[in-house]
């Protein structure tokens, strides 16, 4: 391999991926302003077409608000089912390039390709191949950067969009840079960009000019990581595997404050259900189990138990989870809720180790509800508790979607 840096590595994403996936079964909505997510007051948009963003439509907007902006924009509810095998073809076409994949989401990923030259062609060919088969193989587009780091192919992938390709060749990470605005800049959040602005730093290459002493006397350890990413530069290598989910979770945002205890518990019964779900389908168990609760205005608690035993089926995370929050919600007066939701964090590979006079039961129980659901659809059996949940149509968002990478 060569001794000098080559743009070896690849950001790929999918463009508005969830709007893309619509748009295929809705080609009439083409050229339109279309929004995945909720449009009531409680309802956030998971993400829109490009045609939105031009009225100021954002992602993790409230749907209210993405209403307010444009009044003539189409919304439809996310179908996670129906995403989902594209985002495994999308991964699958990266791995026949290179073993080294780092998914960072269901529609996004970065690849390192040294060494693939001789037999695949350069990082820019590479990817000019990968974006051909995802519009010729799922039907939409994608985008990518090529450079020498990810921090670089991130930003470089993010201007090329939509169906895109952008490459930065080695010693140019800093020219690219320099006229892109502030926020461009990954970890460089509105409150960081609001303390730059006022001393007069609006683009990447103002902040490159600041010698790193001066920001890290302004903003400690992160000023001398900005000044260093200001500059192009990034060491963290492309890691395979690292996108594999650490925790699973679900929330709902109530379309209406939700003062009923059984009603609240049979949120948490249908969210156990779906998380024991995906542990079995990944092959996990779980260590600890996370609540997390939202009172109105926006007042929001998380409460955590690490349990003897790992768990994994659905009465199990029930148990766990109802324990949690019956205590929070005790401690909090039992005033109506906001969003409730559990986790399953600390996983580990699943192994079941049965007590005294326990059988398989529960775990052909729950391998029949999942295999009903994976086929029908999540809405295809429910316990008798879930019944009575009103469970809005629209208002999740953020971790109480599937996971689909």
């Amino acid at each position: 391999m060569p001794d000098s840096p080559a743009p070896t590595v690849i950001h790929v994403d999918l463009d508005a991926f969830f709007v893309s996936m619509e748009l295929l079964r809705h080609p009439e909505l083409r050229g339109l302003p279309v929004i995945v997510g909720g449009p009531g007051a409680r309802g956030v948009v998971s993400t829109c077409s490009y045609e939105a963003r031009t009225f100021g439509v954002r992602s993790g907007m409230p749907g209210s608000r993405a209403r307010q902006l444009c009044p003539q924009a189409v919304f439809l509810p996310g179908d996670f089912r129906f995403y989902a095998p594209a985002s495994r073809a999308f991964h699958a076409i990266l791995r026949d390039y290179t073993p080294l994949v780092e998914p960072a989401g269901a529609d996004e990923a970065y690849l390192d390709v040294r060494g693939c030259e001789r037999i695949l062609g350069d990082g820019p060919w590479i990817a000019s191949e990968i974006r051909r088969r995802v519009r010729e193989e799922i039907g939409i587009t994608a985008s990518a950067g090529v450079s020498t780091n990810k921090l670089v192919s991130k930003v470089a992938s993010d201007a090329g969009k939509p169906d895109g390709l952008v490459v930065v060749p080695p010693g140019g990470e800093a020219e690219f840079f320099a006229p892109r605005p502030i926020r461009d800049l990954p970890m460089v959040g509105p409150k960081t960009a609001e303390a730059l602005a006022a001393i007069g730093v609006t683009t990447i290459g103002q902040l490159a000019a600041i010698p790193a002493s001066v920001l890290e006397g302004r903003f400690g350890r992160h000023g001398r990581e900005l000044a260093e990413r200001a500059r192009g530069v990034f060491d963290a290598p492309v890691l395979a595997g690292r996108g594999e989910a650490k925790s699973v979770s679900r929330e709902m945002t109530f379309s209406h404050d939700e003062p009923d205890r059984a009603r609240l518990r049979a949120v948490i019964r249908g969210q156990a259900e779906r998380i024991a779900a995906e542990l079995a389908q990944a092959g996990k168990s779980a260590r600890t189990v996370t609540l997390k609760l939202r009172f109105p205005p926006f007042e929001t608690l998380t409460r955590s138990a690490t349990v003897a035993r790992p768990v994994g089926l659905a009465d199990e995370l029930f148990e766990a989870g109802t324990r949690l929050f019956e205590e929070a919600w005790a401690a909090n007066g039992r005033r109506p809720v906001r969003l409730l939701g559990i986790g399953a964090t600390n996983l580990q590979e699943r192994a079941r180790q049965l007590g005294l006079g326990e059988t398989l039961e529960a775990d052909r129980l729950s391998g029949a509800v999942a295999e009903v659901r994976a086929k029908f659809g999540e809405g295809a059996l429910r316990r008798a508790a879930e019944l009575g949940a009103r469970v809005p149509r629209y208002g999740a968002g953020g971790a109480s979607d599937p996971r689909l990478e």
